[in-house]
């Protein structure tokens, strides 16, 4: 073992600084305070120089340097299924001590694998039967990838990394840079090659800064909608295309179906865990890219699958908040990011008469109750906020009950005698729906209700539905009316 980690440790012969169009990844912060950086130069699918600058002990010098002995001359895909025990094995066993050399190592190969798959590189020739499965670190996502081996599919993994918060505990989060390494290690395990997807900029720029807009501006965003249909799966599709990938693979639970006019979304079998309303914002053109193996499944037989595979992930729980809040409240988030703190205002009933005082019209809902701090003969709710005058109304909660609902930024893929039903929350039963619209962009249109529904929160989406597939989605505006 020494006497390999003494070689490696003299062979100075790719430690050089990166060259013009490498792709370099740095990795460092270990308790001895080391650094690690690697650098891969690419041409046609393959790894065509490496080279590595190290700061610290020998051990991390060693490993950099048994990596790019690994990586250089081999296929990028090989290069990604490369972890800590390859290099350890390769460098013939390390002490305990020692062990994080060969983590750094591994840490700034794969941060220069990242920076080729974030951008736009070509990283391999189309192969029939190769699949890129986007793998969060969740059981979901695990099994989804698990499949995919077991049919015998050429199986790629991908890990999209969205946000990086010191105030985020990202052990919760399935986009954090600890997600990334969990299912990265996961990945591994299963003989997989593995890329991180760095969407951090757009998704800040599109979704995180449009959540504390639609806040202040009194309404109440669904993120995940917005993610989905803009950011995250429209790149790892296109990332799909350049691993020569025939489609990407997620974990969600729904469905792909084809009518007369191509794909649609459409429920997963498991009407607990649908997942089609946060899928609803897709083109079509990307829908008719994936492909979901969990469809039919259930989340209790997911687990079962995941146990009897002996996947470490196999009981983990499931992320219950939005990635960028987990660990900490929404409340301080829009203060820390958007400057949203404590602004009181008035608590009007629905002639305008002041009931009380509230701290800020951005800490309320339309249809929330708690949090008033007004005192009445009976139960008021939020029925709607004004960030102009920093009003929040209330009434009593059959003002809620709406028969019509505007909408805004309509996206109709079927003409509107197809719908027959629109979901206007998550985990909420879809309502019977007309709409008059023909297929294409609007901004403005109407849907009126079959049966009234409570609470309607500007913001949200409004998924429009034939049956259970999506054929439309927008946002909704307000409510057009009562009974």
């Amino acid at each position: 073992m020494e006497s390999l980690l003494a070689e490696y440790v003299a062979d100075r012969s790719h430690e050089s600084d990166a060259p013009d169009g490498a792709f370099t990844g740095a990795a460092g912060g270990a308790a001895c305070g080391d650094l690690a950086r690697i650098s891969l130069t690419l041409a046609a699918g393959r790894v065509d120089a490496a080279v590595f600058g190290t700061e610290g002990c020998a051990a991390t010098r060693a490993a950099c340097a048994c990596v790019c002995d690994l990586v250089e001359g081999e296929s990028v895909l090989e290069a990604a299924r490369i972890g800590p025990d390859r290099i350890e094995e390769e460098l013939g066993g390390l002490s305990p001590a020692r062990r994080h050399a060969v983590l750094l190592a591994a840490d700034a190969l794969h941060r220069a694998l990242s920076a080729a798959a974030s951008s736009g590189e070509p990283l391999a020739e189309a192969t029939e039967g190769r699949v890129l499965v986007a793998v969060s670190g969740g059981v979901d996502s695990a099994v989804a990838a698990l499949r995919e081996k077991e049919k015998g599919a050429d199986v790629v993994a991908v890990t999209v990394k969205l946000w990086a918060d010191p105030d985020t505990d990202g052990t919760k989060a399935c986009c954090s840079p600890e997600a990334v390494l969990g299912a990265r290690a996961l990945t591994h395990d299963l003989g997989i090659p593995h890329f991180t997807l760095d969407l951090e900029g757009p998704f800040r720029e599109r979704v995180v800064d449009e959540f504390l807009r639609g806040y202040g501006e009194g309404r109440t965003p669904n993120p995940c909608v917005l993610c989905n249909g803009e950011v995250r799966i429209a790149a790892m599709v296109d990332l799909a295309d350049r691993v020569g990938a025939e489609c990407l693979v997620t974990g969600h639970y729904a469905r792909v179906v084809e009518d007369e006019e191509g794909a649609l979304i459409a429920a997963g079998s498991d009407d607990r865990k649908d997942q089609s309303y946060m899928l609803a914002a897709l083109p079509p053109e990307v829908v008719a890219r994936l492909r979901f193996p969990l469809a039919e499944l259930s989340k209790a037989e997911v687990r079962e699958i995941a146990e009897r595979a002996g996947l470490t992930v196999a009981k983990k729980p499931e992320s219950q908040d939005l990635c960028f809040l987990a660990g900490q409240s929404k409340k301080d988030f829009l203060e820390r990011h958007a400057g949203l703190g404590e602004r009181p205002g008035p608590v009007v009933d629905l002639e305008g008469n002041r009931l009380g005082e509230h701290p800020g019209q951005h800490h309320f809902t339309v249809g929330q109750r708690r949090g008033l701090g007004v005192a009445a003969t009976e139960p008021l709710y939020v029925l709607g906020t004004d960030p102009e005058t920093n009003s929040v109304k209330v009434g009593p909660r059959r003002h809620l009950m709406a028969d019509r609902v505007r909408i805004r930024n309509a996206v109709m893929h079927r003409d509107g005698h197809r719908v027959d039903r629109v979901r206007l929350r998550y985990h909420t039963e879809p309502v019977p729906a007309r709409i008059e619209a023909p297929a294409g962009r609007h901004d403005r249109l109407e849907i009126e209700l079959e049966e009234p529904f409570e609470g309607p929160a500007p913001g949200q989406a409004a998924v429009l539905m034939s049956g259970d597939v999506v054929v439309g989605h927008a946002t909704i505006a307000s409510q057009a009316g009562s009974k």
